[in-house]
């Protein structure tokens, strides 16, 4: 027969469970953001003898390669393999400075840390966005991803890393590099071109922009006298300083104020960057954008690879190669992302 004190103690086992299960469900959404990701320590990367010194402040010397990239959470898997494709296929990887970008309502703390646990060597600093201009200047297009502010980054690129920045290859978060960047940041620029990138002249350019576009007299002369070329913005070489003497920022708000007006282009922060850009860049080899591998902006299907070399490997689109690989749905190319995932799996054992 069980004792009084039996029934009591029953009483405060119930109690207690009852105030957790309350306590997990009410728990604020913001408690559950402190589940990041972990990720692995990566190999260390050295430079071969031929690699020059750099200048004292290495941050801005001219002999680095130097690379912008924008992080946030939901993409940061991404990047954390591609700052390891580009360590791992550099001939002087000790040479290589990142300029992160993340958005100003960002957790730098945790960014900092989280980059320099697996790449306790690397060379980088985080300037925070603060995307409130941009935000009232965002149309809404086609595929809700494209409409983060952070993709905006891009437009204020000169202003938000340091004046003594004079060049800098620019690079999405869903992609790999499988060849040495450092031929990529020599691209050359020309007399006069601010940037560079790869054309594809062999898209239907017009379908980039409205028909109300079109119609109009005034803003279907922009294009005039230039031969305009789609070109992908997730891999770029630009001139910081010829950009700044241009102002060609200020060239994209206004394109971006117009569209607030009228309608113009459907599609996210690309149609600004071919308005004041295309039929004016320098070319860059395809090698070095192999893009669309994330499917269209729709459904996300697997594609393959263009025609001919390969020096990068670009999942724009829809599908991203960690989310089909999780998902045990993956596309044949995904397997050539994979080797460079560094995320640490919850149940993987300590070797």
């Amino acid at each position: 027969m069980p004792k009084p004190h039996d029934h009591l103690h029953r009483h405060h086992l119930l109690l207690l469970l009852f105030l957790l299960i309350t306590a997990t469900n009410s728990a604020p959404a913001s408690a559950t953001t402190t589940n990041y990701q972990r990720f692995k320590e990566a190999p260390q990367f050295y430079n071969s003898p031929a690699c020059p010194s750099l200048d004292t402040n290495e941050m801005c010397s001219h002999q680095a390669v130097h690379v912008a990239m924008t992080l946030d959470a939901a993409y940061l898997r991404g990047s954390m393999a591609a700052i390891l494709s580009a360590l791992q296929h550099s001939s002087c990887p000790q040479n290589i400075r990142f300029h992160f970008i993340p958005s100003a309502t960002a957790n730098h703390h945790h960014l900092r840390l989280t980059i320099s646990r697996s790449f306790p060597s690397l060379k980088f600093q985080i300037y925070p966005y603060d995307s409130s201009k941009v935000s009232g200047l965002i149309s809404t297009s086609i595929r809700s991803a494209l409409d983060c502010p952070l993709n905006y980054a891009r437009n204020y690129l000169a202003n938000l890393l340091p004046p003594c920045l004079s060049r800098v290859v620019y690079l999405d978060s869903d992609l790999v590099l499988v060849d040495d960047i450092a031929k990529l940041a020599a691209t050359p620029l020309g007399d006069r071109s601010v940037l560079a990138a790869p054309e594809y002249c062999n898209a239907n350019f017009t379908s980039y922009f409205t028909p109300t576009f079109w119609s109009n007299p005034t803003l279907s002369l922009t294009f005039a006298g230039r031969k305009a070329c789609y070109f992908n913005t997730g891999v770029m070489v630009i001139d910081l300083q010829r950009w700044r003497q241009g102002d060609y920022t200020t060239k994209i708000i206004e394109w971006m104020e117009l569209q607030k007006r009228i309608r113009i282009y459907e599609l996210g922060s690309l149609p600004p960057f071919l308005l004041v850009f295309a039929g004016n860049i320098a070319p860059v080899d395809h090698r070095w954008n192999q893009h669309g591998l994330g499917g269209d902006n729709y459904r996300g299907l697997c594609r393959n690879l263009h025609p001919g070399p390969v020096s990068l490997l670009h999942w724009s689109g829809k599908g991203k190669p960690w989310v089909r690989l999780d998902a045990n749905r993956p596309c044949p190319l995904d397997a050539l992302w994979a080797p460079y995932d560094l995320l640490q799996t919850p149940f993987a054992l300590e070797s």
